[in-house]
């Protein structure tokens, strides 16, 4: 038995929040004594598959069709599965990303098992995982115990896991040619927006600002701060609604999730819908005249 782990990519190029699942998939594997195989859907020789090879993997598995050239859940389901039956694995282990919500229960349900999704941390009792999941908006932690046969499927929140901590290490790699059936879809061309948008999920320091601002021209001070740091600048939902900054920089439930290796809060009241999208910083810096 062992531990799959999936790499998101798109043309060859890695979803960064892939090697949080590799970090989350390496130290469960450690915990329970498991091996893990990394698998990557490819239309090709995958470019993406010797930088994958040089975490501490056990192998490396490029899943080759000429339909997963472009992302459909069909295809990604079907390449899927037959991968899970061929290694029979204790554990899928995935990066909470849409891509991933969008084919991972379709496989799980081939199989009759179900997603156990975007969860922040897990424990090893006896042998089994125990998973915890935040609810209610992150007011509550709940902890999933998996019952049943494997193979068990877990999404991992983006920051649960630093991907900068998954080993190093040299794995082989193997290309599986995979059978993929009618694609039931057509991808259109990626929307391409007017103004690129900011991708904070990259992002090592944010500098963040609420309203605590009190006005539109202090943004200044902040993106001065920004700038010296080499930091990006992001908001509370408030400033965003406002207008003072674009929707691509808030940060939040209803904004951007992000991990960044140092977070500076300004002016920022700690709603809890603010708090579940920054809560796995490595370090938080808040600035703000109420204690509270």
């Amino acid at each position: 038995m062992s531990i799959l782990v999936f790499i998101e990519h798109k043309d060859c190029t890695l979803n960064k929040t892939s090697l949080e699942a590799i970090t989350a998939a390496q130290s469960i594997g450690e915990d329970l004594g498991l091996g893990v195989t990394a698998v990557i859907p490819c239309d090709r020789e995958c470019l993406l598959a010797q930088e994958i090879a040089g975490y501490a993997l056990e192998k490396v598995i490029v899943a080759k069709n000429d339909k997963l050239g472009t992302y459909t859940p069909d295809a990604y389901a079907d390449a899927w599965t037959e991968v899970i039956k061929a290694t029979n694995p204790q554990y899928v282990v995935m990066a909470h990303t849409y891509q991933v919500r969008d084919f991972a229960p379709k496989v799980a349900a081939r199989l009759g098992r179900e997603v156990v999704g975007d969860c922040i941390r897990y424990r090893n009792e006896g042998g089994k995982l125990v998973l915890t999941r935040r609810i209610f908006l992150g007011k509550l932690d709940a902890d999933v115990s998996l019952q049943g046969d494997a193979p068990h499927f877990v999404t991992f929140q983006s920051g649960a896991f630093r991907g900068d901590s998954a080993e190093k290490g040299s794995a082989s790699v193997e290309t599986v040619d995979v059978s993929v059936g009618d694609i039931r879809m057509t991808p259109e061309a990626p929307f391409q927006e007017a103004k690129a948008s900011v991708d904070l999920t990259k992002s090592e320091i944010i500098v963040a600002i609420g309203r605590g601002i009190k006005s539109q021209e202090n943004i200044a001070v902040a993106q001065q701060l920004a700038d010296v740091l080499g930091a990006d600048l992001a908001a509370s939902r408030p400033i965003c609604d406002s207008e003072w900054l674009p929707i691509d920089r808030q940060i939040g439930s209803s904004g951007q999730t992000v991990a960044p290796k140092v977070y500076i809060a300004l002016g920022i009241s700690g709603a809890i819908q603010h708090i579940v999208g920054m809560k796995n910083s490595g370090t938080i810096v808040a600035v703000n005249k109420d204690a509270e």
